[in-house]
């Protein structure tokens, strides 16, 4: 029995983590969890799963928990100091971070310090602060299992290989939900419409990454810090039909992918069962007969000048891709709001980075104090417009 804590546990992969806790109940125990203020959802999951412990994202959504329902075998907390307790919680054996933003770091960085797993699909936690974060997992000898598909299926593609052979990683990205548009065709386009994903059901502010292609410039960073890949050894390739999530490129030229239909659940299984392979049910068989043919596009990176900007902050380090992510998820969150038109997304991302006077070295203090700069300069622009 493996017991977990599972931070976002009302998000898109949380949900899904659930469902793949629900299939192997002699395998999977959920132990603590943490939500923000879904309420009536976090009700459903206590009393189905039972949590030890609940963290909650302030004293507010605390008490109305509390009003709302009786709770005997489960604590409540709040906050961040909340999330960091759920995240180092005695009884779990692995943490699954599935929130989304920065807030995720500080939570990875403690369960790393208490000898925990983690399985990560946070990417925000790599892309702000992986220098600190892997650092902290080859000092303390925990295994840090991707729950990203694309990196699941670049660590299954490399499993039982030689590091030293690999030349090349190679990211998919389906293009999101303006793929087939030129930039000319994306002014004036709605939240509606970016929030229109063909392949994925995920959550807001990703699905509008996946438009811009920032999710994949993320995933980039992500991938230099995960499998120790210079940046120049990475590249990006649009397939539009998801099957295959990423491939690994041997010095022979063997090239090793890992496919699948597109579902979250069997990366999320793998990252709680690995190294076993476990039956998932409710899982589509991939018949090659059916998918018929695949599609693969080089990227253009004017087109996707988001993509363009992640290499960028990822190659000069320090604290810059930390400001390309904040200034990513404010601008999407006034995108998502309706104060500000898609493509002006990568205009204030841009002006962030240009902005920003590197730090080489960060430490965590001027990690979040770069985070925090960057999302007042963001708001600044937006609301004094």
């Amino acid at each position: 029995m493996k017991n977990i804590t599972l931070l976002g546990a009302t998000g898109s992969i949380g949900t899904q983590t659930l469902e793949v806790v629900e299939q192997h109940p002699d395998r999977f125990n959920i132990t603590a969890i943490s939500f923000g203020q879904n309420i009536g959802r976090g009700i459903e999951i206590i009393k189905r799963f039972r949590p030890k412990l609940v963290a909650v994202k302030n004293n507010q959504v605390k008490n109305d928990l509390l009003h709302a329902c009786t709770l005997e075998d489960t604590r409540v907390v709040s906050g961040l100091e909340g999330l960091i307790e759920a995240a180092v919680y005695p009884e779990s054996d692995i943490l699954v971070n599935a929130v989304m933003g920065s807030i995720g770091l500080k939570p990875t960085l403690a369960a790393i310090n208490t000898g925990k797993d983690i399985a990560i699909a946070n990417k925000e936690t790599l892309v702000t602060a992986g220098h600190i974060v892997m650092n902290k997992v080859n000092e303390k000898g925990v295994r840090l299992l991707p729950v990203d598909s694309e990196h699941s299926a670049i660590f299954q593609s490399i499993e039982g290989h030689r590091k030293q052979d690999v030349s090349r990683l190679i990211l998919t990205a389906s293009g999101g939900s303006f793929r087939d548009r030129s930039r000319e065709e994306l002014t004036g386009v709605t939240v509606e419409e970016a929030l229109n994903h063909p392949n994925w059901s995920m959550g807001a502010k990703i699905t509008v990454d996946s438009a811009t292609l920032m999710n994949k410039g993320l995933e980039v960073i992500e991938a230099h810090w995960l499998f120790d890949m210079p940046y120049e050894k990475i590249d990006v390739v649009i397939h539009k039909e998801s099957i295959v999530h990423s491939l690994v490129e041997y010095h022979d030229k063997s090239v090793i992918a890992q496919l699948g239909n597109p579902d979250m659940k069997g990366p999320i299984q793998y990252a709680l069962s690995y190294p076993e392979r476990l039956e998932l049910e409710d899982v589509k068989r991939l018949n090659l007969w059916e998918a018929g043919t695949l599609h693969f596009q080089k990227v253009d990176m004017n087109r996707f000048k988001s993509l363009s900007l992640a290499y960028n902050a990822g190659q000069i380090g320090g604290s810059l891709p930390t400001v390309l992510n904040a200034a990513n998820e404010a601008a999407v969150g006034h995108f998502l709001e309706g104060r500000i038109d898609f493509l002006e997304i990568e205009s204030l991302v841009e002006a962030a980075l240009e902005g920003h006077k590197v730090i080489k070295d960060p430490d965590l203090e001027a990690i979040e104090e770069a985070d925090r700069e960057t999302r007042r300069f963001i708001n600044d622009r937006v609301l004094k417009s």
